[in-house]
C-alpha cells in the first residue's frame, strides 16, 4: 500500500508542479522578456522485486527555460545595429528637411542676393537699386544666420542626447551586476537550479543596453555575465559594474564626448570605440554629418563673402572711392586643449578661402616636430621650425603662424564652423556700393589711326597705391611700332615699349589692350574714373561670380557647393532611410525566432493546463484507491 500512496503522491506533486509552471507561463505572456518554462520530470529509482524493477513514481528534475542562446546573442547583434541605423537616420533627416526646403533653403536667398547685384549693374545710380541690394545681402545674412542656429540647436540636442544615453547605460549596468549577485546567492541556495525569472530579467536588462551600445557578453564559471560594450570596454565584470560619465571633450568645449571613472580619474573613451545602439548613432550623426554639413555651410558663407569683398575692393562707389568690404569674413576658431599650459596660443587664418576643406584640423608639437593634421584623413605638414609669419604652416589655405607651444600640446582649428553664424553685412550706406570700375579709358580726338583701347581691367589684390594716377600712351612719331608710357607710378616713365596688336599693357595695378593699327602720334589715357555714377563695370563683374566656380579649388559656384551638399546630405537620408529599414526587418525576424521557441502560446498552455488538471486528478484517484485499499486490508483485521 506504501508504494501505490508514494507514487500516487508523487504524481500528485509532478501535477502540482506543472500546473504552477503552466499558470507562470500564461500570467506572463506578455511580460518583456519572458521565457517560457517547463518542468523536466523523471522518474524515481525502481523496486527491485523477484517479479522485476516496480515503479515508484515520478521526480521533478528541474523547472527550465525554453532559451536559444544563439539567437539570443544574434538579437543582440542585429539590435545594436538597427538602434544606431534608426539613431543616425532619425538626426539626419531633420538636417536633409531642413536644407533642402525651397522656402527657407538657401538657394533662395542667394539667387534674390545676386538679382539684387544684377539691379545694380542695370541700374548703376539708382538708389532703390543699391538700397534693395543691401537688404538682399542682409537677407542672406541672416538665412546662414538661421540655418546655422538650427545646426548649433542640433548639436546641442546631440549633447543632451549623450547625456542621457550615458545615464541610461550606468542605470543599466549597475542593475545587471546586482542581478549577477542575486543570480550567484540563488543557485547557491537551490542547490544549484537556475533562477529562471532572474536570468530573463537579467537578459532583458542587456537587450535594453543593446539599443543604446554595442554589446558583448561572455558567461563566467559561476553563472554571472561579463558584459563589454564598444570595440571591447569592459562594463560589468561579474558583480562590480563600472561607471561611465558625460563631460565636456577637452579638445573641444562645445561637444560632449564620454569618459570611464576609474577611482579619482576619468579617461577619455576615444569615440571611434563607442559603436552601435543608439549612442554610436549619436556620434556618427555628429562626427559624420552634423559636423560636415555645418563645415560646408560655413565654407559656402567664406566663400562667398571672400570672393565678394576681393572683387568689391576692386571696384568705384559713388563718393569716388575703391570699394570696401561688403561682407565681414569670419575667421577661423581654435581651441587650446585643456591640458595645454594657458599661456600657449597659435594664431590661425585663411591663405586661400578656395581651398577650404569641410573637414576639422589639429596642430600639435611632440618636441621635434609642429605637426597641421587634417582630422577628416589625418593627412598632414610638419616643420621642425615654429611656424611664423614669414614661414607659416599650411595646408587647404589653413595658415598656421605665431605659434607658442610646449611639446605634447594641440589645438584644435575649425577653419569653416563659424562661417555662417558669424559672417555680416559691412555696408548700410547706398553710395558705398562699388558699382563703377576706378579708372576709365580713353583715345583722344586727334588720333588719326584705327586703334581702339579697351575698358581695362584693374588687377586682383592688392590694390597698386597708385591705381588712380593718370597715366598717358603716346606712340612715337614718325610711328615705328613702338610707344612711351608717362604719368606717376611704379616703372614710370617707360619709353620704347613695342607693341603688339590686342597684348596687355599693364601699370599701376590696371590691364589694357590697344588693338587695330596706331597712327604715328596717337594718344591714349587712363585715368580716373571721377563723376562715374553710371558707371557699372564692377557690378557686372560682381553679378558673375554667382555662375563663376571659385569653390572647392575652383570646381563649383556657391549654388553647386550648396547642391553638392544638399545632394550629399539626400544620398546618406536615403541610405540610412533603407539600411534602417532592412535592419529592422532583420530584428523583426530574429525576435520572431526566438518567440516561436521561448514565447508562451496561451492555447498551448491552455491545453497543457487540461492535461495537467486531468493528471492531478488520477493521480488523486490512486491516493483514493490505495487509502481504501488500505482500509480494507484493516477490517480484515
Amino acid at each position: 500500500m506504501g508504494n501505490i500512496l508514494g507514487t500516487g503522491i508523487s504524481g500528485l506533486n509532478a501535477a502540482q508542479t506543472n500546473l504552477l509552471t503552466t499558470s507562470h507561463n500564461i500570467t506572463n505572456a506578455d511580460t518583456p522578456g519572458y521565457t517560457r518554462q517547463e518542468a523536466i520530470q523523471s522518474t524515481n529509482i525502481p523496486l527491485s522485486s523477484g517479479a522485476g524493477f516496480i515503479g515508484r513514481g515520478v521526480n521533478i528534475t528541474t523547472v527550465q527555460r525554453i532559451h536559444n542562446q544563439f539567437l539570443t546573442t544574434q538579437l543582440l547583434q542585429v539590435q545594436t545595429q538597427s538602434s544606431q541605423l534608426d539613431s543616425h537616420y532619425s538626426q539626419i533627416k531633420q538636417i536633409d528637411n531642413l536644407l533642402a526646403d525651397p522656402v527657407s533653403g538657401l538657394s533662395p536667398a542667394l539667387q534674390d542676393f545676386f538679382s539684387g547685384v544684377n539691379d545694380v549693374a542695370a541700374n548703376p545710380s539708382s538708389v532703390p537699386s543699391r538700397q534693395a541690394l543691401i537688404s538682399n545681402a542682409e537677407s542672406l545674412v541672416s538665412r546662414f544666420h538661421s540655418l546655422d542656429q538650427r545646426l548649433s540647436e542640433m548639436q546641442d540636442g546631440a549633447n543632451t542626447e549623450i547625456k542621457s544615453h550615458v545615464g541610461e547605460i550606468n542605470s543599466l549596468a549597475k542593475q545587471i551586476s546586482e542581478i549577477n549577485n542575486n543570480i550567484v546567492m540563488a543557485e547557491g541556495a537551490s542547490g544549484g537550479h537556475a533562477p529562471n525569472d532572474m536570468l530573463d530579467q537579467r537578459d532583458e536588462l542587456i537587450h535594453q543596453l543593446s539599443k543604446l551600445v554595442n554589446t558583448d557578453v561572455v558567461k563566467q564559471s559561476d553563472g554571472t555575465l561579463n558584459v563589454f560594450i564598444g570595440t571591447g570596454q569592459a562594463l560589468v565584470v561579474g558583480t562590480q559594474s563600472m561607471t561611465l560619465k558625460a563631460m565636456i571633450s577637452p579638445e573641444n568645449p562645445q561637444q560632449v564626448t564620454v569618459g570611464l571613472v576609474n577611482g579619482n580619474k576619468t579617461t577619455i573613451l576615444p569615440e571611434n570605440q563607442i559603436q552601435g545602439g543608439s549612442l554610436g548613432g549619436i556620434l556618427d550623426f555628429r562626427n559624420e554629418s552634423l559636423n560636415v554639413a555645418q563645415n560646408s555651410l560655413g565654407r559656402i558663407a567664406l566663400n562667398l563673402a571672400q570672393a565678394f569683398n576681393v572683387q568689391h575692393r576692386l571696384g568705384l562707389d559713388l563718393n569716388g572711392v575703391l570699394g570696401t568690404d561688403f561682407f565681414t569674413v569670419p575667421s577661423p576658431q581654435v581651441f587650446s586643449s585643456a591640458g595645454n599650459n594657458p599661456a600657449s596660443s597659435i594664431t590661425a587664418s585663411f591663405s586661400d578661402v578656395n581651398a577650404l576643406t569641410t573637414s576639422d584640423y589639429q596642430f600639435s608639437y611632440d618636441g621635434t616636430n609642429y605637426t597641421l593634421t587634417r582630422l577628416s584623413d589625418n593627412n598632414s605638414v610638419s616643420s621642425a621650425a615654429a611656424p611664423t609669419i614669414g614661414s607659416p604652416l599650411i595646408i587647404d589655405g589653413v595658415s598656421v603662424t605665431n605659434a607658442t607651444i610646449n611639446a605634447n600640446e594641440r589645438f584644435l582649428i575649425q577653419p569653416a564652423i563659424n562661417g555662417a553664424k558669424n559672417i555680416a553685412v559691412n555696408i548700410s550706406d547706398t553710395a558705398a556700393i562699388a558699382a563703377a570700375a576706378p579708372v576709365r579709358t580713353e583715345s583722344a580726338l586727334s588720333n588719326t589711326g584705327n586703334a581702339t583701347i579697351s575698358q581695362g581691367s584693374i588687377n586682383p589684390l592688392p590694390i597698386d597705391p597708385d591705381l588712380q594716377q593718370p597715366v598717358a600712351i603716346t606712340f612715337h612719331s614718325p610711328y615705328d611700332g613702338q610707344f612711351d608710357v608717362t604719368g606717376v607710378g611704379a616703372g614710370l616713365p617707360a619709353n620704347n615699349q613695342v607693341f603688339t596688336d590686342s597684348a596687355d599693357i599693364t601699370f599701376n595695378g590696371w590691364t589694357v589692350q590697344i588693338s587695330g593699327t596706331p597712327a604715328a602720334g596717337d594718344v591714349f589715357t587712363i585715368e580716373p574714373n571721377n563723376n562715374g555714377n553710371a558707371d557699372n563695370r564692377n557690378a557686372l563683374l560682381l553679378a558673375e561670380l554667382q555662375t563663376q566656380n571659385t569653390m572647392a579649388g575652383g570646381t563649383a559656384s556657391f549654388q553647386a557647393a550648396y547642391g553638392q551638399m544638399v545632394s550629399l546630405i539626400g544620398n546618406k537620408t536615403r541610405e540610412l532611410e533603407i539600411t534602417s529599414k532592412a535592419q529592422a526587418n532583420l530584428v523583426a525576424q530574429t525576435e520572431q525566432s526566438i518567440e516561436a521557441i521561448s514565447g508562451v502560446n496561451l492555447n498551448e498552455e491552455a491545453a497543457n493546463l487540461l492535461r495537467y488538471q486531468h493528471a492531478f486528478q488520477a493521480s488523486s484517484k490512486v491516493i483514493e484507491i490505495s487509502s481504501t485499499l488500505f482500509d480494507s486490508i484493516l477490517r480484515i483485521g
